[in-house]
């Protein structure tokens, strides 16, 4: 006899307790998706919760020498031009003499 929705939903429950199972919810923007969904394709992975495992179980298997950098965001260095170093500099001096001194 088929099970009852109720009996398969406790069956589920139980066995996601014995594997101590957990949800892991991540919101990403389109660009993220798209390279998830890329990288699913190359690999022929149909489940987005498959490949993620994959990808976190190959990375960490590169040990700390191997994942930290590709674990390292990427950040964007800032510089400023001499011309625009110069104009703040002249705004400084000249707000420096506008403002009175306490």
């Amino acid at each position: 006899m088929a099970m009852s929705p109720k009996e398969r939903d406790e069956k589920r429950r139980a066995k996601a307790a014995r594997l101590q199972e957990e949800d892991l919810r991540l919101k990403v923007r389109p660009g993220t998706k798209q390279a998830l969904l890329e990288l699913m394709e190359w690999a022929g992975i149909e489940e987005q919760g498959e490949a993620m495992t994959l990808m976190i179980h190959h990375l960490h298997g590169l040990g700390p020498g191997g994942a930290l950098p590709l674990l390292t965001p990427p950040r964007h260095e800032i510089t400023v031009s001499p011309s625009v170093v110069r104009k703040l500099e002249n705004f400084r001096a000249r707000e420096a003499l506008r403002l009175p001194r306490d």
